[in-house]
């Protein structure tokens, strides 16, 4: 009896273990025909790594994409001030310095350098407000146009063809006397190991009269050299400066 039960019993089993293995077979089949949908598409670049121009309008924006911590690009780009003239990669006073009343006859080459660094900026040489010329008013002759030059035009304290200060150097004489010097200290030694004799105290020269600056005038547009003047002497200048980044507070 138990052997006939076993014998009947093996087919059926069989038949149970291939149902089930048909079943399992079947939800592995629908699960591989019914992938989890991707949230996005896959977008080739082309040969120079960019997305192709045709797909450019599917393509999702960032959100905020055209900011940076909430500001347009056109707050960021680096621009001139108000106040001075585009020159492509740098800036120039429109205008020459504006230094107070009180200050008028310190106007040198030192002072001239140090309040353009303070300002940020530099003091132009030569060769750059020649260059410039064609864009800003320069100081020039009474009888240049006023339009395009800076000319004198109060009597009151006589007219007077004006020019301005650049950073460009020039000397007449040789050594010392022309490039200025730092003298020699009072208790100077020299060298016992190299047999060097004291040096003869000797005052500093940092101003030397031969040393002088180039100046420059507007020359009908074409800009011109209008001499030099020594660089303890007063003279009208303006200052130079890199593009600055726009202020982040024009726009929210």
């Amino acid at each position: 009896m138990n052997h006939r039960l076993q014998r009947s019993a093996g087919p059926a089993a069989l038949a149970v273990s291939l149902i089930a293995a048909g079943i399992a077979l079947g939800g592995t089949a629908g699960a591989a025909k019914k992938p989890d949908k991707p949230k996005g598409r896959i977008v080739r670049l082309n040969v120079q790594g960019k997305v192709p121009g045709k797909l450019l309008p599917t393509v999702p924006r960032a959100r905020n994409a055209d900011r940076v911590s909430g500001r347009t690009g056109a707050t960021l780009e680096t621009k001139c001030a108000p106040t001075s003239v585009d020159l492509g990669s740098w800036c120039l006073q429109a205008s020459t310095f504006p230094f107070p009343p009180e200050d008028a006859g310190k106007n040198n080459y030192f002072y001239a350098s140090e309040k353009c660094v303070e300002a940020g900026g530099w003091l132009p040489t030569a060769a750059q407000l020649v260059g410039a010329a064609a864009r800003v008013k320069l100081a020039s002759t009474i009888d240049d146009s006023p339009l395009t030059a800076t000319v004198d035009q109060d009597p009151t304290d006589g007219l007077k063809d004006r020019r301005e200060m650049s950073a460009t150097l020039i000397t007449t004489q040789a050594g010392s006397s022309a490039a200025g010097s730092q003298g020699v200290s009072d208790g100077a030694k020299g060298d016992p190991k190299a047999g060097e004799p004291d040096p003869i105290p000797v005052p500093a020269n940092p101003s030397p009269e031969t040393l002088q600056y180039v100046t420059v005038f507007d020359n009908g547009d074409a800009g011109g050299f209008a001499g030099s003047r020594p660089v303890g002497q007063a003279e009208n200048f303006r200052c130079g400066f890199d593009k600055q980044q726009g202020d982040l507070s024009d726009e929210q």
